[in-house]
């Protein structure tokens, strides 16, 4: 049976629920019900389950497990969303393997991260990794829910494709930047896991 591996992100809650639950059962059972099934809904939104790729070269791997609601151009680049519902996986992975050349904080707002302005308006972190696919980016944006971005990356971190970068927590938005010689794979409304599906690939010449 697989072990279950949960991002070290969710200790803190797990420690607090716990304790409440055990503490109010004698005077408040129902209460140490309800503290009970947040520790539930924490060990289940926290979940790090092991991810996989096939190896295949000059590819973008989906950086978050969601849905994509919107692809677009932005000047030189192509550009893709994903949305994270509370219900997905919030461990976000490098969409490309090399060398992390900046990792950049930008002040924002906490609307609905399903909006297409959450990309430009909302809080986020961005993350740019030089690749042999050129220069590709990877955005962490916080939603009207998520009010917590954790990004492990540091400039000047070598990453492999697929390797965990950080989550945002209870749901979210995760933007990819890509070069105009990568084409995507994928479609709005398709459903992407992160370090596993591909969504781009360099255009063939």
């Amino acid at each position: 049976m697989p072990r279950l591996a949960l991002a070290r992100d969710a200790l803190p809650y797990l420690g607090g629920f716990a304790a409440a639950a055990l503490l109010s059962l004698p005077w408040w059972p129902a209460l140490a019900g309800v503290f009970f099934l947040l520790f539930l809904f924490i060990a289940f939104f926290f979940r790090d389950p092991h991810r996989e790729h096939g190896g295949e070269a000059h590819v973008v791997l989906s950086p978050a497990d969601g849905r994509v609601v919107q692809i677009r151009e932005e000047g030189e680049w192509r550009a893709l969303s994903i949305f994270l519902s509370v219900l997905d996986v919030h461990v976000n992975r490098a969409p490309v393997g090399g060398r992390v050349t900046s990792v950049e904080y930008r002040s924002g707002r906490f609307q609905a991260a399903f909006r297409h302005g959450a990309s430009s308006e909302n809080e986020r972190n961005v993350v740019t990794i030089e690749s042999d696919l050129g220069s590709v980016t990877a955005i962490q944006i916080a939603g009207l829910l998520a009010r917590r971005i954790v990004c492990t990356a540091r400039e000047g971190d070598r990453l492999e494709a697929g390797e965990r970068i950080g989550l945002i927590k209870f749901g979210s938005r995760m933007d990819v930047l890509v070069p105009r010689s990568v084409d995507w794979t994928v479609e709005v409304g398709a459903r992407v896991r992160a370090g596993v599906t591909v969504i781009g690939r360099r255009a063939s010449i």
